[in-house]
């Protein structure tokens, strides 16, 4: 029987397609790609997949800037990454994601941790948050330098370790960032920095520019829901709405400091405005910075890497983590 005989148990367009058989079509996302172990040519960074877990399934790929005789005994930043696709498609592996990590290497001249969570609907929240924050765990646990991974040990500066990502990653960024506020990493490793781009917050009720009318039925309202059906609260959970029922203080971000990216034209480029006042307001000692980028739209330096505006979100991050 094909996929378009076979009867729709959930649509949630564009990007994915649930039958009652159970089957789920991924509408959107780009393909999968190897890494590049032996240095890509058109940026000389290398690249190489490790497995973090077995049981659950998580694993990374891992980016390394191009060695040459003056950096060769420097060590870099960890950037631990999370891909966005609202939490179900998408892939640390996707061409879209090594191209733009692989390209932002080349610039900036960090260690990238680009993590490989499990997805919805197959994996419903939370177990994306889970992977990830094992992932952290990984990474901060490779410090104690047992010869695990040798690119972290011998390139990779643990007193400058970053946490970043992009809409569903920038999400998952703001609630690893909390739970490393309350919870401690392996070796006493601390996140120096967050970085979220364009990141997907909600709640019940719409802020600024959103349209009140189709509030509920819209896609970042639809998507969470589908992502974390069990959830309580809905879109106002605090994994969510970070100002939700119960949410816990924005003063116990476990970072020093937070990059906020927001761009003109995204659907959701209130909520991160929103996000930066409240976690001024809530008192958090670090520091934190807005960047906006106008005219673009949601994660627009992704899909085109090459323009003057993805080149100045590059700038913009190579200046907050080398601070």
């Amino acid at each position: 029987m094909t996929s378009d005989t076979k009867e729709v148990a959930i649509e949630l367009l564009p990007l994915i397609r649930v039958y009652k058989d159970g089957a789920v079509e991924r509408l959107e996302g780009t393909p999968i790609v190897p890494p590049s172990p032996d240095q890509d040519p058109e940026t000389g960074v290398s690249s190489k997949d490790v497995t973090i877990s077995e049981n659950p399934s998580i694993s990374a790929r891992l980016y390394l800037p191009k060695l040459t005789s003056h950096n060769r005994n420097q060590k870099f930043p960890i950037l631990v990454y999370f891909h966005g696709g609202g939490f179900c498609i998408e892939s640390a592996f996707s061409s879209l994601y090594h191209c733009y990590l692989g390209n932002l290497v080349s610039q900036i001249n960090v260690v990238v941790v680009s993590v490989e969570y499990r997805l919805a609907p197959e994996h419903p929240l939370p177990a994306a948050y889970e992977d990830c924050w094992a992932a952290l765990q990984w990474v901060a646990s490779q410090s104690a330098g047992n010869d695990k991974e040798p690119w972290l040990i011998n390139n990779g500066d643990f007193e400058r370790i970053f946490i970043g990502g992009d809409s569903a990653g920038g999400n998952i960024v703001h609630n690893i960032a909390m739970r490393a506020g309350v919870e401690s990493l392996p070796c006493g490793v601390k996140v120096l920095g967050a970085y979220l781009v364009h990141p997907y917050f909600w709640s019940s009720k719409p802020i600024g520019s959103e349209s009140k009318e189709v509030h509920e039925k819209s896609l970042p309202s639809l998507v969470w829901n589908f992502a974390y059906p069990s959830v309580t609260g809905g879109v106002d959970n605090p994994m969510i709405n970070p100002e939700g029922p119960g949410a816990p203080s924005l003063a116990g971000l476990g970072c020093d400091r937070l990059l906020v990216c927001v761009a003109g034209k995204d659907l959701i480029r209130d909520r991160g405005v929103w996000y930066v006042d409240m976690v001024r307001k809530s008192g958090w000692k670090g520091e934190i910075e807005l960047f906006e980028v106008e005219g673009e739209d949601h994660v627009f330096h992704i899909f085109n890497i090459e323009t003057e505006n993805a080149k100045a979100m590059a700038k913009r991050l190579a200046s907050f983590i080398f601070k």
